[in-house]
């Protein structure tokens, strides 16, 4: 399947749901994933290594789960701060359906599931937690970024996971020379997990 498909508002690809068990080290839950959805039928390298070292989330306020897929990132967000409002914004209509029952059946409430263009533009993120589509391109990806990092709270930061051979290096020398800056929380099975904060 190419990779393009996970970035349309509808998979061309016949419906094919699975579902994996998704253990960290303080969080359980049942994720279904489907074809026309990054990764299918496991939780991929990079979003583990976010989950497992990302920085200690704040009690309340706004998360960003940027390109959330089936939503393991806006699932553990929600799992671990019951009392903020995770946003799990997808361009990808299964995958936000797939978000949309992954929080149901968890049990999370604070989930909201929608589309980039339904996130009203009054909401501000106290943080981001994202395995940004660099498949997408990096004219497209540096689009991307830049709308969304500006909606970040004055003191708010953002969580990137990227692969390093598609390029995790440049982008946090590009991401600081556009006045973001942005330093290297770990490396881990070839990943770089990358904070930015605001100017």
């Amino acid at each position: 399947m190419s990779d393009s498909q996970y970035f349309g508002e509808s998979p061309e690809v016949a419906s094919s749901p699975l579902d994996i068990d998704v253990a960290l080290h303080d969080l359980r839950f049942v994720l279904r994933t489907d074809r026309g959805v990054f990764a299918r039928g496991g939780l991929d390298t990079g979003t583990r290594f976010l989950l497992d070292q990302a920085p200690s989330l704040p009690a309340t306020g706004n998360f960003l789960d940027l390109g959330c897929g089936s939503g393991p990132i806006a699932l553990t967000m929600a799992l671990r701060r019951p009392a903020a409002r995770v946003w799990a914004v997808d361009v990808n209509s299964r995958a936000r359906d797939l978000a949309r029952f992954n929080a149901d059946r968890a049990g999370s409430t604070n989930v909201e599931v929608c589309s980039p263009e339904a996130v009203p533009d009054t909401v501000a993120f106290d943080v981001i937690w994202s395995n940004p589509p660099i498949r997408i391109g990096k004219p497209a990806l540096h689009e991307l970024l830049l709308r969304w990092l500006p909606r970040l709270h004055p003191h708010g930061i953002a969580v990137l996971v990227v692969s390093k051979h598609l390029g995790s290096d440049s982008l946090a020398r590009w991401l600081t020379e556009q006045g973001w800056p942005t330093d290297r929380l770990g490396s881990r099975a070839g990943y770089r997990l990358l904070r930015v904060a605001q100017p």
